[in-house]
């Protein structure tokens, strides 16, 4: 899984083949077949693989109590360094090829994502990060939902390579929506770094 998702992750998941695989692996495509009758099974282990290698990192994060602006900073360069800097190819081509594992993964991601963002408002909110008067609920969706926008470049016709540059853009304009004067300063310091 591991070997796969490095793979998939920088080349797509349609253009990798079984023989790609286990080639770079050293082993015959049979003993893939052992283990996966099919690339879907593959395809769908790997994707959820990584999906739990993220959610594993992220609560590693979140449990190493962090102030919330800089976690959810640390969360974010995470993630980059886990899809290898987010290039769009394997998800779109996941998103084309293997809708029912895309929207199964999507909608797990959805919900991670929520969770985190609302216990990191709310540890925010209590520790004077954020403002107190936000509105945990519409914050959390505006910030889910647009990120979820950005990650599926339908809406932002931005070439790949800009995508990360979006993502700390939009990053910075949620924080600056919510933080009060303790965490623009932390914002600042954590952006000046």
């Amino acid at each position: 899984l591991h070997k796969a998702s490095d793979l998939f992750l920088n080349f797509g998941f349609k253009s990798v083949t079984m023989d790609d695989i286990a080639s770079k692996m050293g082993i015959s495509k049979k003993t893939i077949y052992s283990h996966f009758p099919t690339k879907l099974d593959l395809v769908r282990a790997t994707a959820f693989y990584v999906f739990e290698r993220i959610n594993t990192g992220i609560c590693s994060i979140c449990a190493s109590n962090e102030n919330p602006i800089q976690e959810i900073f640390s969360i974010k360069s995470l993630v980059m360094k886990q899809l290898k800097g987010e290039k769009a190819s394997p998800q779109f081509q996941l998103e084309k090829y293997y809708p029912r594992i895309f929207k199964s993964l999507r909608d797990k991601q959805f919900g991670s994502i929520h969770d985190c963002i609302s216990g990191n408002l709310q540890r925010g909110i209590d520790e004077g990060y954020y403002r107190p008067e936000i509105d945990k609920t519409v914050i959390t969706m505006f910030y889910v939902n647009g990120l979820m926008s950005i990650q599926d470049g339908k809406n932002f016709k931005v070439d790949i390579n800009d995508i990360p540059k979006l993502k700390e853009a939009f990053l910075e304009y949620h924080i600056r929506a919510i933080a009060s004067e303790k965490g623009i300063k932390t914002l600042n310091n954590i952006l000046e770094k």
